[in-house]
């Protein structure tokens, strides 16, 4: 039975569900690329487990490029673009082909009357083209490995639009080229600084303009290596640019712009494949309301997504979301640059006990945590910091000393802590010469010690010494403008690398074949409609999900029959195809205990039914359940990322409390552990005013054999809810008592 867990689920669910076909997941830790993988390996429902990475080795530096349309025409668009092309092409060593039919050269090149003229088989075509469909197919028989659109008027203006990108997606499929576009820019092209050592950001943004801030990070001194403008990904898209980088030696964080996800699987793979490899995605993503989801819309005709779902999906793969392109810049930088940490704890330092009073509100608040530092440590400090001032964290040094060695050894002295991996120190204005000593001490602290040292540079003007000099100039040293980007900085690269230090890939272990419990599920279905309660039920026991003992019965003999075999006292509940709300309607009775109360209950019933016109297929004699904590768990269907599985507080209230986790599958148990901890309601499982602790572990085996119904039935299922799923005390199981089941 579904109660006997006790702790060991591991143990116990490996044999249990894979009763019912599910495989337990015994993934080993993989930071390597994936190699050697069947690329065409598929899960259960038909989608595939493994990402082609697309070689772009040839587009981001060919040796050969084709500039179709390209002019020096004084006064003509494409002249500025094509002078452009012709430095880029320079710098990164390819020979330049223009293409022009009038023009016997352009720019002092010799240029070619058509593509079929080309000398040469060139790796990227540039189209300076406002149609380019023509030349893709054009393109087709000359081998072209890329090509780039700039033309505007697709999908982002609509239905008209749509239809010609895909028209053009279809005629590149058939080139056997790759796209970058329509509705791009030059930002694929920019120069960047070759004089920068380091992790580089590499830049993904579908508005060019969205990306100026990550790439203006190269005049602080941090390093860009890409930039991929994605614009309407007729073809490449996002995720084929995460997969990419995702696998180059010298990327230490991915930054993106995203307005919207074109495929939700192949983003999922792409992240999958970007923390194997422990390289952080950082991500703005639209549409977080209805209007930024319209808006994002017209800009590049995409499906937004249900955010909820999509902020899930993120957060399941290790995708740091942010919001603002301030937030993405600083996050991207710091996950780019900084080393492992060595532990979590967050020191503040602070020239002023106001200051680090308020910076470790935000931060403890934000979740980073603070540890209080050791008695011992404590006296150490106090050697050099006045004892009536604070030093358990955060620190107050009550003014940072200038004239003598004081002020290293006492930031050496925290750094030495092995509590301590972050150091931050909040300056929230110039105070020269005490800033000036202080953020020299801080450099060169952090050139000797490989634990993270911030520094926030509160002062507006931002042209002071000590930090355009002294701490832009320290690649060791990260440092924030605002004490919210900071916070946000640290805690996602606190997060990032607990994320990867564990993480187990779930396409690893996804079923890839069909359960005995599938077959036994077909023969439940019913396309177009959705299913009584009764039939959803005997859905839920083909899944090996306990429910109630119960019997389907169409008399008022037939229900107390069933109710002596039931066991009293019992539940009645009308059964039938077009029921959702049967308590609304008045169509459940509960905590009967005689014969009598059950055949009024079923002429009730029954009248009921019959006045609200709702057709029956019977009354429900059921046992009852009443000791729990009421959740619903159910499957719904995601236009971008198909079925997802989401778990809440249950019960008539659900709607009203809002209080729910989603997931995309595949996952594993602990991201079933994880949903019910993100629930505000979760201190209910753990047993509150006297109540006993419920049976979590029964609760996170319902919720994976839900998905494994979300993963072999997400086709032909549109919505699974299982409400309320009654989860007994501990050791005593989950009990499902209602659900409703609708086909697609």
């Amino acid at each position: 039975m579904l109660g006997s867990t006790h702790g060991t689920l591991t143990t116990d669910l490996r044999a249990r569900v894979e009763a019912c076909g599910e495989t337990p997941r015994t993934a080993v830790h993989s930071t390597a690329a994936l190699s050697g993988e069947d690329p065409a390996a598929l899960d259960v429902s038909g989608r595939p487990l493994h990402s082609d990475v697309p070689d772009l080795d040839r587009f981001f530096r060919p040796e050969s490029v084709a500039v179709i349309g390209a002019s020096d025409a004084e006064g003509r668009p494409n002249t500025g673009i094509t002078r452009q092309l012709i430095a880029w092409a320079e710098r990164v060593g390819a020979r330049v082909h223009p293409v022009h039919p009038t023009r016997p050269a352009v720019f002092g090149l010799p240029c070619h009357a058509s593509v079929a003229d080309l000398p040469e088989q060139v790796d990227l075509a540039v189209l300076l083209v406002a149609d380019p469909l023509p030349v893709i197919e054009e393109l087709a028989d000359t081998k072209v490995k890329f090509a780039v659109a700039f033309a505007s008027g697709f999908a982002e203006t609509g239905d008209t639009g749509a239809a010609a990108q895909a028209r053009l997606a279809a005629a590149v499929r058939r080139s056997g080229l790759r796209l970058l576009g329509p509705n791009t820019n030059l930002n694929a092209f920019q120069e960047f600084r070759e004089d920068l050592d380091g992790p580089a950001i590499a830049l993904i943004t579908q508005s060019g303009h969205q990306g100026r801030p990550v790439y203006t990070l190269q005049e602080l001194g941090i390093r860009l290596s890409h930039w991929a403008p994605t614009g309407n990904e007729a073809d490449l898209e996002t995720s084929d640019f995460i997969s990419y980088f995702a696998e180059q030696p010298e990327v230490g964080a991915i930054a993106c712009y995203v307005e919207g996800l074109k495929d939700g699987r192949a983003f999922l793979l792409a992240a999958d494949r970007a923390a194997r490899n422990g390289v952080p995605v950082v991500a703005v993503k639209v549409g977080r309301t209805e209007t930024g989801a319209r808006t994002a819309a017209s800009h590049t005709g995409k499906l937004t997504g249900a955010d909820t779902v999509v902020d899930a999906a993120m957060r399941q793969f290790g995708v740091i979301r942010v919001d603002g392109l301030d937030e993405l810049q600083d996050t991207a930088a710091l996950l780019a640059r900084a080393r492992p940490p060595r532990a979590d704890g967050v020191v503040v330092y602070s020239i002023s006990g106001g200051t680090g009073a308020h910076f470790s509100d935000l931060a403890t608040e934000a979740g980073l945590s603070l540890p209080t530092l050791s008695q011992a440590k404590q006296d150490e400090l106090h050697q050099w910091i006045p004892s009536y001032l604070n030093v358990a964290n955060p620190v107050d040094n009550g003014g940072h000393p200038v004239g003598d060695w004081r002020g290293r050894k006492i930031i050496d002295a925290i750094l030495a802590d092995p509590s301590v991996g972050v150091l931050i120190c909040p300056i929230t204005g110039p105070f020269p010469p005490m800033s000036d000593r202080l953020a020299q001490d801080l450099v060169d602290a952090a050139e000797a010690t490989d634990k993270l040292i911030c520094v926030i540079w509160g002062s507006p003007v931002g042209t002071e010494e000590a930090y355009r000099t002294t701490l832009l100039g320290s690649s060791r040293v990260a440092t924030f403008r605002t004490f919210g980007n900071c916070i946000t900085a640290v805690r996602a690269y606190l997060g990032h690398h607990r994320f990867t230090a564990s993480y187990r890939s779930p396409f690893d272990e996804a079923p890839r074949t069909p359960s005995p419990s599938y077959r036994k599920a077909q023969a439940l279905m019913r396309p177009g409609q959705q299913l009584s309660e009764h039939a959803a039920k005997q859905l839920l026991r083909a899944y090996g999900i306990r429910v109630p003992r119960e019997q389907l019965v169409t008399s008022a003999a037939a229900a107390v029959r069933a109710a002596g075999l039931v066991g009293y006292p019992v539940v009645m509940k009308a059964s039938g195809p077009q029921l959702a709300h049967k308590t609304e309607l008045g169509l459940v009775k509960v905590g009967l205990t005689s014969a009598s109360q059950i055949r009024d209950a079923y002429r009730e019933l029954t009248d009921i039914a019959r006045y609200e016109n709702v057709p029956l297929d019977g009354i429900l004699v059921c046992q009852m359940v009443e000791r729990g904590v009421e959740m619903v768990v159910g499957v719904t269907r995601d236009d971008l990322f198909g079925p997802t599985v989401t778990v809440g507080l249950g019960g008539v209230l659900v709607e009203v409390l809002r209080d729910a986790a989603v997931r995309v599958p595949p996952f594993g148990e602990d991201q079933a552990r994880h949903m019910l901890t993100e629930l505000r309601g979760h201190p209910l499982l753990e047993g509150v005013r006297g109540a006993p602790p419920a049976d979590v572990d029964a609760l996170v085996e319902v919720i994976l054999r839900v998905q494994r119904m979300a993963l072999e039935l997400g086709d032909v299922l549109s919505e699974l809810d299982v409400n309320p799923l009654m989860v007994l005390p501990r050791g005593q199981g989950a009990v499902a008592l209602d659900a409703l089941a609708v086909c697609r």
